[in-house]
Order: C-alpha cells, then sequence, then structure tokens
C-alpha cells in the first residue's frame, strides 16, 4: 500500500498482528532506557513500517517530515483498530490485563538473617502461630504432642498444654474468642481456652488424622481437613458438623477460611486446590495446574490472592475466580513445605533441604537464598523447614525445624540496595506471570 496515511481497505490481521506483537514487547521492556540488542532487533523485526524507513534513513535517503507523519498516522489507525477489535482499551485485552505483572519490575527488600534459636520441643515442630491481636506470644506444636506457647520479644517459655497423644500437626487462634484450636494426628480437633489454659472441647468425627484447622474471620465456625480427604465444618461452641465438603481424592495438607467467597479453600496431595461454595456444599472451581501434591498455601494480608506450593512449584492465584498470576522460580529450594507472605510483599518458602528462599510477590524475583544451620547434637541432615508465619508486623519470621529448634529470622536494618542489591533479576523469567 502506498499511502500509510489513508487506508481505504480493512487493515490486513498480519499487520495488527505485528504490531500487537511490538506493542507487547515495548509495554514489557518500557522502563530499560536501552534494549539489549538482541530485543532490539526483535522489537525491529515485528514494525514494518518503521522498519521501512530507518533502512531507507540507513541507506541515506532523504525521509521528510511528511513521511514520518505519514507513520504517525498509519500507527494512530493500527492503535485504533487494535482498540475496536482487542476492546475500548488495552486495559480490556488480555495484555491491559495483565501487564502490570508482565513489566513489573521488582521491589527491592532488605535481606533476612538468624536473630534467634529456641529450644524446647522433643520432637519436629510441625506448626507455628502468632498472637492475632497483641503481637507478643506466638504457639508451637510438635511431633512430642505438646503445644508450646512462647513470648515472641524475649523468646521464654511461658507454657507447655498436654492433652494431645499424637502428633500436632495445626494450630488457629481466634481474633474474636479466647479461643486457640489445635488438630493432631490422633484423629481430634481441641479447643483451648487461653484464659485457663486448658481444653475445653473435643472435636469428634475425622476418620484419621486431621492436618489442617482455622477459624472463619465472621462465622462461629471451624474448618478442618485431614487424612480422610473430606472438609468438616464445625459449630465452634455445639461441638457438632454442620457439613461435610466431598471432593478431594488423597489426604488435604491445609483448609483455609475467608470471610468472603470463596469462603473456604483447600489443597490436597491429589494436586488440586479447590475453592468451595459452603451454600451450595461442593466446590465452586478446582485448580490444577499442579502437578505433585499441594504442601501448602499462604494467603496475602492486603490483597485478595494466595499463593501455594507444590513439591518443587510455586505459584501465585487472584481470588475470587482462581486466576493464575504466578510462576515463581523454585529451582534449588527443595521440597516445599511452607509458604508465608507478609503485608510488605516478601514471600518466603521453606524447603526439607533446609533452605529459605525469599521472593518479592509481585514480580516473583527471588531476591535471597539462605541455608539454615542445625543446632549442635543434632545430624546434619536435620535442617528441614517444616512451618513459617511472620508476626503481625511482618518484621519477624519464625521458622519451626526438623532438628526441633524454633527459629527467629528478622531483616537487616542497615542493609541498602547499594550494599545487598541481592540475587540478579530476569525480565525472562518474571515474564512467566503472563
Amino acid at each position: 500500500m502506498d499511502n500509510y496515511g489513508n487506508y481505504e481497505t480493512p487493515i490486513p490481521i498480519q499487520r495488527i498482528n505485528d504490531y500487537y506483537s511490538s506493542l507487547r514487547w515495548r509495554n514489557q521492556f518500557s522502563y530499560m532506557e536501552r534494549l539489549p540488542q538482541h530485543l532490539k532487533e526483535k522489537v525491529d523485526s515485528q514494525d514494518p513500517v518503521l522498519q521501512r524507513y530507518r533502512l531507507q534513513i540507513s541507506e541515506g535517503n532523504d525521509t521528510t517530515s511528511q513521511d514520518l507523519a505519514k507513520v504517525d498516522s498509519s500507527s494512530t489507525k493500527i492503535n485504533a483498530t487494535l482498540e475496536k477489535t482487542f476492546g475500548n482499551s488495552m486495559e480490556d485485552s488480555i495484555l491491559g490485563r495483565h501487564q502490570q505483572y508482565i513489566s513489573q519490575r521488582p521491589e527491592w527488600h532488605a535481606p533476612w538473617k538468624l536473630k534467634r534459636v529456641i529450644n524446647g520441643h522433643l520432637g519436629w515442630v510441625r506448626c507455628v502461630a502468632v498472637d492475632p491481636i497483641d503481637n507478643e506470644w506466638f504457639v508451637t506444636g510438635s511431633n512430642d504432642a505438646t503445644i508450646k506457647i512462647w513470648d515472641l520479644a524475649k523468646g521464654h517459655l511461658k507454657l507447655t498444654l498436654a492433652g494431645h497423644a499424637m502428633t500436632v500437626r495445626d494450630i488457629a487462634i481466634s481474633e474474636r474468642h479466647p479461643y486457640m484450636f489445635s488438630a493432631s494426628e490422633d484423629k481430634l480437633v481441641k479447643c483451648w481456652d487461653l484464659e485457663k489454659n486448658t481444653a475445653i472441647r473435643d472435636y469428634h468425627g475425622h476418620l484419621s488424622g486431621v492436618h489442617s484447622v482455622d477459624i472463619h474471620p465472621t462465622l462461629d465456625l471451624i474448618a478442618t481437613a485431614g487424612r480422610d480427604s473430606v472438609v468438616r465444618l464445625w459449630d465452634i461452641r455445639a461441638r457438632v458438623s454442620v457439613m461435610t465438603l466431598i471432593g478431594h481424592k488423597s489426604p488435604i495438607n491445609k483448609v483455609h477460611c475467608l470471610p468472603v467467597d470463596p469462603q473456604i479453600v483447600s489443597c490436597s496431595t491429589d494436586a488440586t486446590i479447590r475453592l468451595w461454595d459452603i451454600i451450595a456444599g461442593k466446590s465452586r472451581k478446582v485448580l490444577t495446574h499442579h502437578k505433585k501434591s499441594v504442601r501448602d498455601m499462604s494467603f496475602h494480608p492486603r490483597e485478595f490472592s494466595m499463593v501455594s506450593a507444590s513439591t518443587d512449584d510455586i505459584r501465585s492465584w487472584r481470588l475470587p475466580e482462581g486466576a493464575l498470576l504466578t510462576n515463581f522460580n523454585s529451582e534449588k529450594s527443595g521440597i516445599i513445605n511452607s509458604l508465608s507472605v507478609n503485608q510488605d510483599n516478601v514471600l518466603c518458602a521453606g524447603g526439607d533441604n533446609g533452605t529459605l528462599s525469599f521472593y518479592d510477590y509481585k514480580s516473583g524475583h527471588k531476591y535471597q537464598t539462605l541455608a539454615t544451620k542445625e543446632i549442635p547434637g543434632s545430624l546434619g541432615s536435620e535442617r528441614g523447614i517444616l512451618c513459617s508465619t511472620f508476626d503481625q508486623t511482618g518484621l519477624r519470621l519464625i521458622t519451626g525445624e526438623t532438628d526441633k529448634s524454633i527459629k527467629i529470622w528478622h531483616q537487616d536494618d542497615i542493609a541498602t540496595p547499594e550494599t545487598n542489591p541481592g540475587l540478579p533479576w530476569n525480565p525472562k523469567l518474571s515474564s512467566q506471570r503472563f
């Protein structure tokens, strides 16, 4: 076509595809002052109109302002056609909806380091939870069948609760009641009165070990799940099961309650995550992206999204629809057992090889890797991280490990982007968030 400023026929679809590809590359790398040569060549190859004029200039041909105006007019018309084809704006298109994730430059985070090691349990530390109100104490459960309450600031033992006959697998602390709930391999869920420091209720009904318990944030319900592959909802005071959610094919590793739909989310060794509709009593969506057992989930404290970990795979999801957001680079992290997210967009993943991996939650960039140290007297192989959580400020990380210890980590207060830049960022890995 000779006259690029005045189209009398519809724009060829190939032309639209070429310009769409060019626009995608520009959106992804527009923050860079200068593109790498191989990317620059790729962008140039996707824009035949501008490439033709660059070629004329390189050959010494004169390019008038009139010609350049034709190119601008052509680009405007193509852009208008793209908006008509893909939506009224690029934000309505697939590219627009995910653009913030594709071009997300990772935020700098201060590195983490070990602050304190706490000993006291006689078995693996399987679960940890922090006081949700005052942020003054935390609780751990262990293979030694005990629950211990610790002072968060000093690390001193405040109380030991005994009542379970087998491993304590999960703990949940209520924000609205003076209650704490524990789930155990002995098939029981116990309610503990934190004012009397004693167990006041047992919830019977699971046919095998209970792996997870969580408290509904607005209703007087708790959700439990375990080896019998079902999620049970219980009335806190009546101790009766009000609903049983059936759908998973294998043991459930984690269950979580939300104030809005989906109000129950669970993950299982059947490699699926289920978002439940508790009004209909069935799953509203099943996420099947993981290929192996989904071992843990964590929910962002400030946005409606979550992150899940399979054996060697970490992915984040937008709720309530369960849309995939990010594939995190989890190489050399071992088998991932625990995930934690704080309000500063720091994601921590703990592996069975003793590796702590820290990510920028938005971009998926891994900026630090730490290797935990086994305590004196333990075997070198006892370096697995089984559970983790941030405190309410997000400034302290608590981990429970297979060397029977509890470790508290905190960020380096004097670190700067110049002194601690972190691991290098690879835009190709970040682009997997599309």
